[in-house]
């Protein structure tokens, strides 16, 4: 059973479970003491929004799967969720040629990467995840609580993860572990 959730736009979700995405890229959101992304939760759903997605956000080879995540938006005020993840730890990165090479890795476009590392201060994180698809959908009704430019959210009941299955193998998850861990704790 799992309560908490992680906004992120519906294009990067949907990147994530199918496996196209091993990362996540994270600045922080207005509402969060002192603007700052903090890894709050090892284990979450993906809470996929559709606020601040836009096509100049994404690589141009992605503008398929933003139209498709667009095309699959529930019915006002729902939030479906299809998948969880987990994220052993957070990089926080201070130079943005840190992240060029990881374009393979996320569906940002690079300006995205370039305006996001600098709003406010310069920096961002750099999140593995391990990405499950839940044995079913849930639904839950999106409520005020929920609203607002804050990464981390608190649902109102606990959804099941029971028989979730990996989107990627061991392997590969552990691959993405090992060229992150190489090119930002030694850089």
């Amino acid at each position: 059973m799992l309560r908490h959730a992680l906004k992120e736009w519906a294009v990067i979700c949907k990147l994530l479970a199918e496996g196209r995405q091993t990362i996540l890229l994270r600045k922080g959101g207005i509402a969060e003491a002192g603007g700052a992304f903090r890894l709050e939760h090892d284990t979450f759903w993906l809470y996929p929004t559709y606020v601040h997605q836009q096509r100049e956000g994404v690589r141009p080879d992605l503008l398929p799967v933003l139209n498709a995540a667009q095309q699959g938006q529930p019915r006002t005020s729902v939030v479906q969720f299809t998948h969880l993840a987990t994220a052993p730890f957070a990089f926080q990165v201070d130079r943005v040629e840190q992240l060029m090479g990881l374009q393979d890795l996320h569906g940002w476009s690079d300006e995205t990467v370039h305006s996001r590392f600098a709003y406010r201060r310069p920096g961002l994180f750099v999140i593995p995840v391990r990405v499950y698809c839940a044995a079913k959908t849930y639904e839950l009704p999106e409520t005020g609580e929920y609203a607002g430019c804050k990464s981390w959210v608190k649902l109102a009941t606990e959804l099941s993860t029971d028989n979730a299955t990996p989107v990627l193998d061991d392997a590969t998850v552990a691959r993405v572990v090992e060229r992150l861990n190489r090119s930002l704790r030694s850089a």
